[in-house]
């Protein structure tokens, strides 16, 4: 399996080759913090290689002290990125930078007793294709 993602502004651009073990929508409030979202939609691989195709952008990696708590970006747009986490041992994708498209469903949702208090029921709320007017 093959795929390619990149940030935001596309200053940086990447492969992933392998496959995606784990797909897990994580509501701890860090990753609620790192996203400003209600989840973070993260895949796993101990086994699929990463690969920086454009690098014109510098890349960042942010570790909280004291955790495993990790998240790389874009340094122009902020973009959440790929990195290696347990020395390597761990490729962690956020899905979003992702540009092929993903056969693989998220596995579970992870952190729920940390879950945001708004994020329920939000199959009940309105949706818009588009800005709604």
């Amino acid at each position: 399996m093959e795929h390619l993602g990149s940030c935001l502004c596309k200053g940086i651009e990447f492969k992933i080759t392998g496959d995606f073990e784990a797909f897990f929508l994580c509501h701890c409030s860090r990753c609620r913090k790192d996203t400003g979202s209600a989840h973070a939609a993260n895949l796993f691989s101990t086994t699929a290689k990463l690969e920086w195709i454009t690098r014109n952008c510098e890349i960042k990696v942010f570790q909280l002290p004291k955790s495993n708590h990790v998240k790389a970006f874009c340094s122009n747009c902020g973009s959440a990125l790929p990195n290696l986490q347990m020395e390597g041992e761990l490729l962690v994708v956020p899905a979003g930078c992702v540009d092929t498209e993903l056969t693989k469903r998220p596995d579970a949702h992870i952190f729920t007793a940390d879950k945001a208090s708004w994020d329920a029921s939000l199959e009940d709320i309105k949706c818009f294709d588009q800005l709604p007017k």
